[in-house]
């Protein structure tokens, strides 16, 4: 399933606010959208079985967990790396964002590998 980078970013801002009830003001506020904006997405999302909406909330599907997990993996990857280089944090969190939709899984892969070689583990 190919998602567009707004639905992954829905899916990842979901994913790091799962500790606390997930409400669509929280969605647009953690994304600097509007509510109706989000609540557009949601509709999309749960159509392709990634999140249940409800009045009471959003949470992630099993799928939806997986596939927002990966997309997180994706970019805290990304992060670590540009941390290692002595990208300073803000900068690096904020072009690990642009990268994370563009970069290859293959490419990915590698930057988890040497991530964790540089880390020990």
């Amino acid at each position: 399933m190919r998602l567009s980078r707004r639905a992954e970013d829905y899916l990842r801002t979901i994913y790091e606010l799962q500790g606390e009830r997930v409400r669509v003001k929280d969605i647009a506020a953690a994304l600097g959208v509007k509510p109706p904006s989000v609540t557009e997405m949601l509709r999309r999302l749960q159509e392709l079985g990634l999140v249940r909406y409800t009045r009471r909330g959003v949470s992630l599907t099993r799928e939806g967990e997986r596939v927002a997990g990966s997309i997180k993996d994706r970019h805290e990857a990304i992060v670590e790396l540009l941390r290692m280089m002595g990208v300073p944090e803000e900068t690096a969190r904020r072009d690990a964002h642009r990268m994370e939709h563009v970069i290859s899984v293959e490419t990915i892969e590698h930057i988890k590998r040497f991530v964790g070689m540089w880390r020990g583990g």
